[in-house]
Formats: structure tokens, sequence, C-alpha cells
């Protein structure tokens, strides 16, 4: 299909849309910041809202079970806000990763005026999606549960109810290294606990009947061991595509790569942004307060999705 000196390329053949349909232009840099990314699928949501519960179900078990019964009073301050610290990290991660635009391409972005706009060498091919009627970039990927094309897709999480992709990547990263850590975490102060219970006889170990005690910390033990498990796979999957440049999704597909590959160092720079240094392992790192509270004074946030 010739139009404006370039090519267009489309798995389904649509044609173009028109300038006067749905499309009125890809959004500014202004619009996109004053919306909030929110995908609203059921699956994911519960799968969310299951997230926070066992993160805080691990902390009531630590902190009222474990901790506040202990006698050691240094023990017991130096885990607890160790414990709480990473905790809260954890859920922060969380919650920067699902409520970030993860790279979503402008839909029906593919009007003749648009294309026009991109100034294409002549013979230059450009593709579209069919199923969102956008432009797709090199290395971007449709979702059918976003129901976007997003760039640099890894894969859709419902855990986090978002895609993985260019813009959220990191605090993807920093969610699933937080949550290895406080399951890595409570693991350990679960092995004390039982051995400190054994040797009191379950008398004054904590201020629980011996039996809830027991189902509590097993319960605690088994989600520790499988979260351990999950976030430590991924956190190291996501690590070895970073340094590769290569996201899940053109790994299972064997893609060739036709984009110049970063060195190891430099893909870790552009995903947590800058030299190595603390803002790497800062999940609030780039949230704009004032802006947050203009937004909500002139009536709440827009939900992008």
């Amino acid at each position: 299909m010739q139009s404006s000196g370039h090519r267009l390329r489309d798995v389904e053949h649509h044609p173009l849309i028109t300038g006067e349909e749905d499309y009125d232009g890809p959004p500014s840099e202004n619009e996109i910041s004053d919306r909030i990314w929110f995908i609203r699928d059921g699956c994911g949501m519960i799968c969310a809202i299951m997230t926070w519960f066992l993160v805080l179900y691990a902390d009531f078990v630590v902190t009222f079970v474990m901790l506040l019964p202990s006698k050691n009073f240094w023990y017991s301050l130096i885990n607890g806000v160790a414990f709480n610290f990473l905790a809260v990290l954890a859920l922060s991660s969380h919650l920067r990763t699902m409520l970030t635009d993860p790279g979503a391409v402008p839909k029906g972005n593919a009007t003749k005026e648009y294309m026009e706009s991109l100034q294409l060498k002549p013979g230059e091919v450009i593709y579209k999606c069919p199923k969102c009627c956008s432009i797709k970039p090199e290395r971007a990927h449709h979702c059918s549960i976003c129901k976007r094309c997003i760039r640099k897709m890894d894969h859709h999480c419902p855990w986090v109810n978002n895609c993985v992709g260019e813009n959220n990547q990191k605090f993807f990263v920093l969610f699933t290294m937080y949550i290895a850590m406080i399951s890595a975490h409570a693991l350990i102060m679960c092995g004390f606990q039982f051995v400190s219970c054994v040797k009191d006889q379950w008398s004054e170990c904590s201020d629980f009947s011996p039996p809830v005690t027991v189902i509590l910390m097993i319960f605690l033990c088994l989600e520790g061991m499988l979260f351990l498990t999950f976030t430590a796979v991924m956190f190291g999957t996501q690590i070895h595509s970073i340094c590769n440049d290569e996201t899940e999704i053109e790994r299972l597909k064997n893609e060739k790569p036709t984009w110049e590959r970063r060195m190891r160092w430099e893909g870790m720079k552009t995903v947590f942004g800058g030299k190595p240094s603390l803002l790497w392992i800062n999940p609030f790192a780039g949230i704009r307060l004032r802006r947050i509270l203009m937004r909500t004074r002139k009536g709440g946030p827009e939900f992008s999705v």
C-alpha cells in the first residue's frame, strides 16, 4: 500500500483511519504526566490486592507473633525496622509499576496527517497494528490485556496488573528485589523463632496460643519460600534481559536484533537512570508531589486506560 512515498505494512491489511475519526494527535508530555495509568482488568486487580494482602500478612506475623513478644529489645527493634522498611519499599515499587505508563503507543495514530509529520524517507517501511490502529515503533508489541502496543514490552504481569515495558521496568525489578529480600528475612526470623519456641516449650515465645502460633508461622514459611523462589528468578531474568538488551518476548520469539544492542552497563543506566547511585534502588525517584497536588485540586486524576 503506497502512501506519501512510503509503505505501510499491516498484518491484516487494514486501511488507514482518517483524521476525522477518533485520533486527535499524539498527546503532549504534560498530558501524559497528568494521567494515572491503570488497567481495569478483573484478574489483575485481584492479583494486585492479593499481593498487598500477603505482604501485610507477613508484616503482621513478623511484628505481632515474633518480634513484639521477644525479650531481646534490640533484636526486635533492628529486625522490625529493617523488615518494615523493606516492606514499604516493596509496596511502593508495586504501586509505581502498576500506575506507571509502561510505554504505550497512542491509539489510532496511524493517520495520513501523522505519518506525513514523521517525514519518512521514500520507500521506508512502517508497521501498523491492526488491533489498536497505531503505528508500531521498533520493538513494540501489542498487549491483549492492556489493549495497547507497548514499547519494549517484556511481559504482562497480573501481580502488578500492568505490562512491564520501557517506562516501568525499573520499578518491577525493584519490586521483585525487595519482595525477595523480605521473604528471605522472614524465613530467617521464622527459623530463629521456631528454635526459641522449642527451647521455651512454647510457653513464652508468643502472645498467641501454641497452635495458632504454629499455623501462622507455617503459612508465613510457605509464603516466604514461594515468593522468594518466584521473585528471585524474576529478578535474575530481568537483570539478564537488561544486560543483553533483549526483552522476554524477543527472546521467546527468537527475534533477530535489528537494533544496535547496548553494552551491559549502558542498558542498566538506561533502565535505572544515569550513573550508579542510591536513586537506582529508590522507588520514589521521579515523583513530582507538586504536580500531583495541583492535579488533585483540579478535580482528581484522569485514568489513561
